[in-house]
């Protein structure tokens, strides 16, 4: 994974606690224990553990009260052993515990993967440089068209019966209990979403958040991807979800300003395949009919909206300290207006 930086203040793990319930359940962990926390990420907290020469990473929920059925750590270790076999870019879950009483919630430990993961900025060298995007815009599409094609009934993951109608009820009900003020915007996008609901085709495994930082990259040759992280909503339902989702997070040069900003500009830098070309190519892998696509794209804004509201809503009760969440909803009215617009288009 990225590099690891030291714990930010009041998220730190008790190491006594957690060294005594590790040893002799992973190799090493006997033999002394460091942690250090990855930096990136707005939601679940993640940790690299090294112990006797080895490294690990562990995943817990965020501090605080959270929205219910998210961040858990039980289902999305259940996913990675699911998942793993199938589609090997899954990393692999080693343990999981499900004594709050250890780290104060449930948490699991899986393996360490290597590689680059691209956020807001780019690494130093390589910013300039319109080949490195071309290949990356090339290995991320080409890696989503891979999972897709994992066969969901070996994975027994989620009902995809109903899957789409019931994503876009259960993000509507979580933007309601995470309000912080009036939207008339949004409530007419929840509307808009419920009332033009397309019939979805057959199922696949879906990843449900597959973004650029949640890909990890072989710094040697962009086109090989050796992770696909953060698997806590995978399940098995109408897969033009995560490319929605994909088209959400991926911002163009021609993009309004609160669109490009509201998440990483990355991809609008020259170079980058653009939301048009990402589709093409994913169309070419898959076969799929992507006419109604740009619901989809809706439904992926309006999604980014309401996980960005969870996480100011936590902020302004004092839930986390964690001070890039203070303008949170800027970004997200950005987010409201970005999806908004496209609905008009529609």
């Amino acid at each position: 994974m990225a590099d690891a930086a030291p714990i930010r203040p009041g998220e730190e793990l008790d190491v006594r606690a957690l060294a005594a319930y590790l040893s002799g359940k992973l190799p090493g962990a006997g033999e002394g224990l460091e942690i250090r926390q990855f930096p990136g990420g707005h939601s679940n907290l993640t940790y690299l553990l090294r112990a006797g020469g080895r490294e690990y990473v562990l995943r817990r929920p965020p501090l605080g009260p959270v929205a219910p059925k998210a961040h858990d750590m039980a289902r999305e270790y259940n996913v990675l052993r699911a998942v793993h076999p199938l589609f090997p870019l899954a990393p692999r879950a080693l343990l999981l515990c499900e004594d709050p009483a250890v780290l104060g919630a449930v948490f699991f430990v899986m393996e360490r993967r290597e590689g680059l993961i691209l956020r807001r900025e780019l690494p130093p060298g390589l910013a300039g440089d319109a080949e490195f995007g071309r290949l990356v815009s090339q290995a991320f599409v080409e890696c989503l068209a891979a999972l897709h094609a994992v066969d969901a009934s070996g994975v027994l993951l989620g009902r995809p019966a109903g899957f789409l109608e019931r994503q876009v009820r259960g993000w509507a009900e979580r933007w309601e209990r995470a309000r912080t003020g009036e939207s008339p915007q949004m409530d007419w996008l929840i509307r808009w979403l419920a009332d033009r609901l397309p019939a979805s085709g057959p199922p696949t495994l879906v990843h449900n958040d597959y973004k650029l930082d949640n890909v990890m990259l072989d710094p040697r040759d962009p086109c090989r991807v050796t992770a696909v992280l953060d698997w806590e909503m995978a399940t098995a339902g109408d897969p033009l979800v995560d490319l929605g989702c994909v088209l959400c997070y991926w911002p163009e040069a021609g993009d309004p300003p609160e669109r490009r900003e509201a998440i990483s500009a990355v991809t609008a830098r020259p170079g980058w395949y653009t939301r048009a070309q990402l589709t093409e190519r994913y169309a070419a892998r898959t076969g799929r009919d992507l006419s109604g696509l740009g619901y989809y794209e809706v439904f992926g804004l309006f999604k980014v909206a309401v996980v960005l509201q969870q996480i100011y809503y936590r902020y302004r009760r004092g839930q986390t300290r964690d001070e890039r969440f203070r303008h949170f909803d800027l970004r997200v009215r950005g987010l409201i207006e970005a999806a908004a617009r496209v609905a008009e288009r529609f």
